[in-house]
């Protein structure tokens, strides 16, 4: 069982918030196009870049898979698979798409390797907010989000009979 940290606020976001909040993504892309395909950040970017793709009719997607956290904790970058064909002329005409950039640390390596791409993310902390082109929330630097892929519902004891 993870342990959660205590250090930070927790915040857990439904399906029904994510599919909302990346349809909004796509309303602040269309029209910023046109684009050759997707390349879904993995593995965080994998389900909003699957809303993107069907709300846009983009058949297109790639992946581009960077390892950096350890449960809660950022750890080293390992890169583990590249998007060959938005690699060509930079990603230009390409859209990244990931859940969340926090510290920024997996989007400036996304940047070095795609540095013409068109970054979209569903929600952006401070320290990473500069680093992508179109978000739809900002979140507190030190909320820690817990998306529905990574969760699984529970059965709660009633608070009478804690």
């Amino acid at each position: 069982m993870v342990q959660l940290r205590d250090d930070v606020e927790h915040h857990i976001v439904t399906w029904a918030e994510v599919h909302r909040d990346t349809r909004i993504l796509v309303r602040r892309l269309m029209g910023k196009g046109p684009w050759q395909g997707i390349v879904a950040l993995t593995r965080g970017g994998l389900v909003p870049a699957a809303i993107v793709a069907r709300e846009m009719s983009i058949h297109v997607v790639d992946t581009l898979c960077i390892t950096s956290y350890d449960e809660q904790v950022q750890g080293k970058l390992n890169i583990l698979k590249r998007p060959d064909a938005a690699m060509e002329d930079g990603g230009k005409g390409w859209v990244l798409i990931d859940d969340l950039v926090d510290t920024g640390t997996t989007m400036r390596a996304a940047r070095d390797i795609l540095p013409n791409a068109h970054f979209a993310t569903v929600y952006a902390k401070p320290k990473g907010v500069d680093l992508v082109d179109t978000y739809v929330h900002d979140i507190d630097q030190d909320l820690w989000i817990f998306f529905p892929w990574d969760t699984e519902p529970q059965y709660a004891r009633p608070l009478s009979e804690n």
